[in-house]
């Protein structure tokens, strides 16, 4: 699932550059790019692929914040790890994240300082992407560069909410709960632009998938009946398929597409053949190099193919991106990992 979700990440991040192609849907839902979208459908050229990762792509960060919640459980529900204090855990998730997001944030100051149109940084943008609180800051998309890593933040949010409360509070319930009031949250400024991409680039925006993968974690029990049923699962497959395209078009149905999009990578691992699975688990190995790589290669790339021969600057891009993610985790692996005790 890891290799999925960071391939389409990677794409999206790419594709919704690109002159003239469908923007997302992620932090706001603007009727515009939807009915873009349906056009596109509708009139399908060489370029619909590329429509369709950037529209959709961005859709693999819920999948991977299901496998943290989902990772929290089995990582420390089921041993006496969560025995430490709250401090010590917290200061072990940051250090954790950090180990991958200064070899990456680092490559990409000195990439974009000799590349035309350099960011420009303000120093407490700098502290707070370094410290994982820029996403509270005021227009994080504007506070956060490169873009992407506003997931770091987003990540060690939802970790110290696990610690205070589901860790705590083990029922069903509270998850429940604060699933639902993340959403009222965000129907409530659902047409207050500003407020709206404020809660979405926070916890309160990824508590749904989140929260789904500690219910998962602890009640999978449940699912045991339907793992060995793959055309269940192809059923599965393909509806979620076709509620994520039916959702997209309805704004409070949009609020829930990232459980059919966990859902639906549920079912498309369980039903691709080995031969696929097994570089997907290999990329979702160094899935987190991937995603502080890629934003680099984009500003290297985007600029040459961004107007024309664009799906060789797509795949030369890919490319770059895996291979330096790969040099990054022999970087990643020689920096001391923290300790949790």
């Amino acid at each position: 699932m890891r290799g999925i979700a960071i391939m389409a990440i990677m794409l999206h991040n790419y594709c919704h550059w690109l002159d003239g192609i469908v923007r997302e849907n992620e932090y706001l839902w603007k009727v515009n790019n939807v009915n873009r979208l349906w056009y596109c459908l509708q009139h399908p050229t060489d370029l619909l692929p590329v429509h369709l990762f950037s529209f959709f792509g961005h859709y693999g960060v819920p999948v991977f914040l299901f496998l943290s919640g989902f990772g929290l459980v089995m990582k420390y529900e089921q041993s006496a790890s969560m025995e430490v204090g709250i401090w010590r855990f917290i200061r072990y998730n940051y250090l954790k994240l950090f180990r991958i997001l200064i070899v990456g944030f680092v490559a990409f100051v000195i990439v974009d300082a000799i590349t035309p149109n350099p960011h420009r940084y303000e120093w407490l943008h700098v502290v707070g992407g370094l410290g994982m609180f820029a996403n509270l800051l005021e227009h994080p998309a504007q506070v956060i560069w490169p873009g992407p890593y506003w997931y770091f933040g987003l990540t060690l949010q939802l970790y110290i909410v696990y610690r205070l409360l589901f860790a705590r509070f083990r029922h069903w319930s509270v998850v429940a709960v604060l699933i639902l009031g993340c959403w009222l949250w965000q129907e409530a400024w659902a047409h207050d632009a500003v407020m709206l991409e404020r809660l979405r680039y926070n916890c309160v925006g990824g508590m749904l998938p989140f929260g789904l993968g500690i219910l998962l974690a602890r009640y999978q029990s449940a699912l045991t009946g339907i793992r060995q049923q793959p055309l269940l699962w192809t059923a599965i497959l393909l509806l979620s398929i076709v509620l994520v395209f039916a959702m997209s078009f309805q704004m409070q149905a949009w609020f829930w597409i990232p459980v059919l999009i966990v859902v639906g990578t549920i079912a498309l691992v369980k039903v691709l053949p080995t031969t696929v699975l097994q570089p997907c688990v290999w990329l979702g190995g160094i899935s987190a190099a991937i995603f502080v790589s890629h934003p680099i290669l984009r500003k290297v790339f985007i600029r040459p193919y961004g107007h024309g021969d664009i799906y060789a600057g797509l795949l030369l891009y890919t490319v770059t991106a895996i291979a330096v993610a790969w040099l990054f985790m022999l970087i990643v692996n020689r920096i001391p990992k923290p300790k949790l005790k």
